[in-house]
């Protein structure tokens, strides 16, 4: 790896994030512990019978999951933003769109992929079949990247703004909606025992489009906010 090349840039981008977030190994569990504790009370809620459970079990998880990848959402740019590192970043001479891209996937690693990996546990906790399991493990694996490169193009938008929380949450909900739709439908589809892969490949599609048009958008929205 030849020492100031792109290649080089985007791993030690992504080891530095990977790396400060370690050092805060709290805020990489808080989504998980947010994720247990909806998925323990909602038996309490809406009863204990175990086909209604797995009758809403797929939906559960992924608005758990959506709505838990979204608390730490917020705080993507912004410490770039306040200690200055963002605009080292625009200076640099590799492409600004790689190194965002980079920014989103190390907060996919260090956010979503441990709700991923707690995810079968959050569904046997709500009954659902083990046959449904695959079909709702590789929706996650396709949504929350999507999901991920999606809320990087919000928060940029939003980095000048105060309330950039509140204001995420509502851009962010009509974008979300279409990928629970399709990721429950595939994990409702597989339940049924009826073929799945339809909606798969259409959250594929959007990963597709997502990580080569997102962090574009995302790099020219930081410009604009940068330059405010």
């Amino acid at each position: 790896m030849t020492p100031g090349s792109t290649t080089a840039a985007c791993t030690a981008l992504l080891r530095r994030d990977l790396t400060l977030a370690w050092r805060r190994r709290g805020d990489i569990a808080m989504p998980v512990l947010y994720a247990l504790i909806v998925t323990t009370l909602f038996p309490f809620a809406v009863g204990p019978e175990p086909t209604l459970l797995a009758r809403i079990a797929g939906g559960v998880v992924f608005v758990t999951v959506l709505l838990a990848v979204l608390l730490s959402l917020d705080q993507l740019f912004r410490a770039d933003i306040e200690d200055g590192s963002m605009e080292q970043l625009m200076l640099a001479p590799q492409p600004l769109a790689l190194l965002v891209g980079m920014k989103v996937l190390a907060h996919w690693i260090t956010s979503a992929l441990p709700l991923i990996v707690v995810a079968p546990l959050l569904a046997s906790m709500l009954k659902l079949p083990s046959v449904a399991m695959p079909a709702l493990v590789l929706a996650l694996a396709i949504a929350t990247p999507l999901l991920s490169l999606l809320g990087g193009v919000l928060v940029a938008l939003t980095a000048g703004s105060k309330r950039s929380g509140m204001l995420l949450a509502l851009m962010l909900l009509p974008l979300c909606v279409p990928v629970v739709i399709f990721a429950a439908g595939a994990v409702a589809a597989a339940q049924e025992g009826l073929p799945w892969i339809a909606p798969i490949a259409w959250l594929g599609a959007g990963l597709v489009m997502a990580v080569v048009l997102a962090p574009l958008a995302s790099a020219a929205a930081l410009r604009i906010a940068m330059d405010s």
